[in-house]
């Protein structure tokens, strides 16, 4: 949809949702908000959504590919609708015959995994910076978008945590912290048009830094939720208000950190495994020390490199099969993190869980950057994958696998420009090794807390 109107973000928003949208972006205390957004289900969409919600919350989870009774329908409508599985899929409807998936398959031709039978008449495109390197345009649709919650609220459920908000009260607070963040304030209909925005905590979008716990015990959210580095800044604020649940999602959430936030928000810390292309997969509970799962429709394998089962309590890639965007069905989909899967009073724990941790990159200056300001600095450039790894001095090695056209005395001047002079070693990969761990550093401080400079 080109240039949507405000109606077309929020159809039906009613009179108590529109003074609410007021109220978020006009309040005195609000941060620049950069863009806007919107729910964009039309009526008949929120029944649907609230449907999927109740059975997301009874439903069984049976991950194991031989016990998915839903998995041969699955597989079958991918293999006549996808087009790359079209080419690809073998004769066989055994799970284990068909070949592994990566995000270098999406990057090549994402529009080849959206089936064919779906209209695209309000299909949702958007972008992912990924663990690996270069941003990925993802297909998504307004209903895809609206399940999130019901992964997030069986995580909460199971922390015994019930969310309650509704009208003319806040029930999600997005924070980033970038120092470019996509911002906006919306109402989600389905529970009567309470209110949700995502701010940026960076001082860039902020008149006055006090503004923003002022702002945060003005919305009074129900949910703060956040990657690592952002809810690591939020520790650096002062607000008077306790939200019912933290949650951190996106990277990898460290012990000590969440031990901080419990102890300064006295509110459960809800720790979800999520990728952009899968969503909510597995939610951290500490009484199994593990990941369990949260997707009905959604097969897990621990794969090794072979595309086998690893030796018995080794860990091994997670690969995923299912999944609940319609307009992105996974068909062993090799998510890159690690993990190994185990059965805990019969249900399924990913224990040994490796995914993206949050770093933070020191500026010449001293003053650090997220991690995401990097990527999107060299967003646009011809880049497959690279790795940015901090010395304990400040220097850098930087590893890319380039691609047509790519320029590296460019690439360089703008690490430069966004980190300041630094001793900068290249070096370029032309054939792939695998996945990269994109971001690393030696600099104690960089996982931990994250001053505002």
């Amino acid at each position: 949809m080109q240039n949507p109107t405000h109606d077309d973000r929020h159809p039906g928003l009613t009179a108590h949702g529109a003074e609410l949208l007021k109220r978020m972006r006009e309040h005195p205390a609000a941060p620049l908000f950069r863009n806007h957004s919107g729910h964009r289900l039309l009526p008949m969409e929120v029944d649907a959504v609230r449907q999927h919600s109740e059975r997301v919350r009874c439903a069984d989870i049976e991950p194991r590919p031989h016990f998915a009774a839903w998995l041969p329908a699955f597989l079958k409508r991918v293999r006549e609708q996808v087009p790359y599985w079209r080419l690809h899929a073998p004769g066989s409807d055994e799970l284990g015959d068909w070949p592994t998936t990566s995000r270098a398959n999406f990057a090549a031709d994402i529009a080849a995994f959206v089936p064919d039978d779906l209209s695209l008449d309000r299909v949702i495109n958007f972008r992912t910076t990924g663990s690996t390197g270069h941003p990925l345009l993802l297909p998504s649709h307004p209903v895809v978008a609206a399940r999130y919650l019901s992964y997030h609220q069986r995580a909460y459920r199971r922390l015994g945590v019930e969310l309650t908000a509704g009208r003319g009260q806040v029930g999600v607070l997005l924070i980033g912290w970038q120092q470019k963040c996509f911002t906006y304030t919306s109402v989600t209909p389905y529970r009567d048009d309470c209110g949700l925005a995502k701010i940026n905590l960076h001082p860039v979008d902020w008149r006055h830094l006090s503004d923003r716990g002022a702002y945060i015990d003005a919305l009074a959210p129900e949910v703060i939720a956040g990657d690592p580095l952002s809810l690591a800044v939020l520790l650096e604020i002062e607000f008077e208000h306790r939200p019912k649940i933290l949650l951190s999602t996106s990277m990898q959430l460290l012990p000590g950190l969440r031990h901080a936030l419990e102890a300064r928000f006295k509110c459960v810390v809800a720790d979800v495994y999520s990728l952009n292309e899968a969503g909510p997969i597995a939610a951290y509970e500490n009484s199994v020390d593990g990941h369990m799962l949260l997707q009905p429709e959604l097969v897990v394998e621990i794969l090794d490199a072979n595309n086998r089962p690893p030796g018995i309590g080794e860990a091994g890639d997670v690969v995923l099969t299912g999944g609940f965007n319609d307009y992105l069905p996974l068909v062993r989909y090799r998510t890159g993190d690690t993990a190994t899967l185990e059965r805990v009073g019969g249900e399924f724990v990913l224990r040994r869980l490796l995914g993206r941790q949050p770093v933070r990159i020191r500026r010449a200056n001293g003053s650090f950057l997220n991690n995401i300001d990097i990527t999107h600095a060299l967003a646009d450039l011809p880049i497959a994958q690279f790795s940015l790894h901090q010395r304990v001095d400040g220097d850098l090695d930087f590893t890319v696998q380039p691609g047509p056209g790519f320029d590296l005395d460019e690439t360089i001047a703008r690490l430069n420009r966004v980190l300041g002079s630094a001793k900068i070693r290249a070096q370029m990969l032309h054939k792939s090794e695998g996945k990269l761990w994109q971001y690393r550093s030696d600099i104690v401080d960089s996982l931990e807390r994250s001053p505002v400079t």
